[in-house]
């Protein structure tokens, strides 16, 4: 699933272990869904989104096949 993620966060200068305190997850797991490795459980997608104060489909949209 592509994200803006990296950017969003970036735009705030957070790093990944502020944004990870914010969401209460590890830095790896930021990192993990920023490299598009993971893709986050939706109540993780929801409060990502409610951080940014977007819409989850601003945020993630699915892979193009």
């Amino acid at each position: 699933m592509k994200n803006k993620l990296k950017v969003l966060r970036a735009e705030r200068d957070w790093s990944q272990a502020d944004l990870a305190d914010k969401l209460n997850v590890s830095r790896q797991t930021v990192n993990a869904i920023e490299t598009e490795k993971y893709d986050p459980s939706l109540p993780l997608a929801f409060t990502i989104a409610k951080l940014f104060g977007m819409k989850i489909e601003e945020i993630f949209e699915p892979d193009k096949k």
